[in-house]
């Protein structure tokens, strides 16, 4: 709701550790162009920030591609925004193009300016046209080398947060029919309609996923809107899936009656009211999961969901995300075993909203603090639902012979993984780093890097994880430079952020 009026305010170490660093990786290893968002930071809207785009983004970090607005409202003043930076308007020239031309012929913004954002767009396009001289026809829309890409995605991105009792993978010789609740399963859910919104050839809902996998057993869908009705299948089922969660109206890009115009019809929604599922959806899962041991809970979403309130009421449950155009296959797979789950949170689930940093969703003003994520959790002792890198297989892994060390200018981080058990899977070992020692505020850990190991069952392998020092540093703000501190470092290799999960280290630099 605020995205298009708020005004974010941050410190500067804030700034420069926690907001900028994804940016800057992107820039150094080769982005060609960079979008500005509608918000304001420090004032002033960033598609047409000085700071943003020309003191940090192009001087400080030498890009050379070009900077284009968001869409329709990204900028909202010719001169300010050309004489700051912004290369591009997007999509529509409603403050460019003859605005910028009558406020170049006023003298407003220097001719220089057009020259520079002109060289870096045609730049750029040569660039890339010389690079890449082959052309790429309307067919490979779709094509089968996407579709596998497509769904090797969903199956390795699906994580598996819950399995009492082994209640997955079903086995198919050993059951008759598995009854799928819920209004989402029967809907090819790719998340937003907005400006992202793509249109693939198809989409697979969970439903036909599940009804593909299950071969000749027998799937029954209800939408679980009559809770009577639901609890008599359950009661009958040999298995019961419930898919919850959100879709474009729940968490799509925002716009508002009076912003749509012309462009669009008003479309989306911020989640604002909740950060866990709809009260339908809970209450079907607490009176429905539990007349089942074997009922199990799919979840379709772009960000966290709480669970606390119903996560106790089933045996199993998947995040699924958006799992795009293959999505309902790869759902129907993992939960058949046909492929086992190797996907890691991107995030920490709290067990609270109020874990989280406050937010006021309809504000002109927020103030983004240091911590946020698994990083506050861990720093006011906090336990969390689920960690930060979290999810579980169908098989098991052991790690052994963990030793860190310096290399010139990077650290090394090593252990040999093996898969114990009886399947094929992916384990995925992170690297992260404590800073117990440190005279600053830092963080309890941080994750440095990380590395997915495919193992047959037992075999065994080596997993070396490489992160350069400078990535340690901390930004002084008094100094207004990354510093490096010289100290003993906690270092972790592991499965998760938690510390049942990680084998400790200590390195001295």
């Amino acid at each position: 709701i605020s995205r298009f009026k708020v005004n974010i305010e941050c410190d500067k170490r804030t700034e420069r550790e926690r907001y900028l660093p994804h940016f800057k990786e992107c820039i150094d290893n080769g982005a060609a162009a960079v979008m500005s968002s509608y918000n304001l930071y420090r004032g002033v809207h960033c598609g047409q920030n000085r700071y943003l785009l020309k003191d940090v983004l192009k001087d400080e970090w030498d890009f050379d591609g070009f900077v284009m607005s968001d869409f329709v409202w990204g900028i909202t003043d010719t001169v300010m925004a050309a004489n700051s930076g912004q290369d591009m308007e997007m999509c529509c020239t409603s403050l460019y193009g003859n605005a910028l031309i009558k406020a170049v012929r006023e003298g407003k913004v220097p001719e220089e300016k057009i020259d520079e954002s002109a060289v870096r767009i045609v730049r750029t396009l040569l660039a890339y046209t010389e690079a890449d001289q082959k052309e790429y026809p309307k067919e490979l829309i779709g094509c089968k080398e996407h579709i596998a890409l497509a769904l090797e995605s969903a199956q390795k991105g699906i994580t598996l947060l819950k399995n009492k009792n082994h209640v997955l993978p079903i086995e198919r010789d050993r059951i008759e029919n598995v009854v799928v609740l819920g209004g989402l399963a029967n809907k090819g859910n790719l998340g937003d309609n907005g400006s992202s919104r793509v249109y693939p050839p198809y989409a697979i809902s969970p439903l036909q996923g599940i009804a593909k996998a299950a071969g000749n057993k027998k799937v029954i869908f209800n939408d679980g809107s009559d809770i009577r009705h639901a609890k008599w299948l359950a009661e009958r089922a040999d298995y019961v899936v419930f898919v919850a969660g959100y879709d474009c109206n729940d968490e799509g890009e925002y716009v508002s009656n009076d912003q749509a115009g012309n462009y669009m019809d008003p479309i989306g929604g911020d989640r604002c009211q909740s950060l866990g599922l709809h009260p339908d959806e809970i209450r079907l899962i607490k009176e429905v999961g539990p007349v089942n041991d074997r009922s199990v809970v799919i979840l379709i979403g772009g960000s966290m969901i709480m669970m606390e309130e119903w996560k106790d009421y089933v045996n199993g449950i998947l995040m699924a995300y958006y799992p795009g155009m293959e999505g309902g296959t790869a759902i129907g797979q993992i939960l058949f075993g046909d492929v086992n789950p190797s996907g890691k949170l991107p995030f920490v689930i709290p067990k609270k909203e109020t874990d989280l940093p406050e937010v006021n969703w309809d504000t002109e003003k927020q103030r983004y603090d240091y911590y946020h994520g698994y990083t506050k959790l861990e720093k006011e002792s906090i336990e969390s639902a689920y960690p930060y890198g979290f999810g579980l297989s169908y098989t098991k892994f052991e790690i052994t012979g963990v030793y860190f060390s310096r290399r010139g200018d990077a650290i090394e981080a090593e252990c040999s993984v093996k898969n114990t058990g009886e399947r094929a899977g992916a384990q995925v070992i992170q690297f992260y780093v404590g800073f117990s020692q440190s005279s600053e505020d830092r963080p309890v850990k941080v994750l440095k890097g990380f590395q997915r190991v495919p193992l047959k069952p037992g075999e065994k392998k080596k997993v070396t994880i490489v992160t350069p020092i400078a990535q340690l540093e901390w930004f002084n703000d008094r100094k207004d430079a990354w510093e490096l501190e010289h100290m003993e470092y906690d270092l972790y290799l592991g499965t998760s952020s938690s510390e049942k999960d990680l084998i400790q280290g200590k390195l001295s630099l």
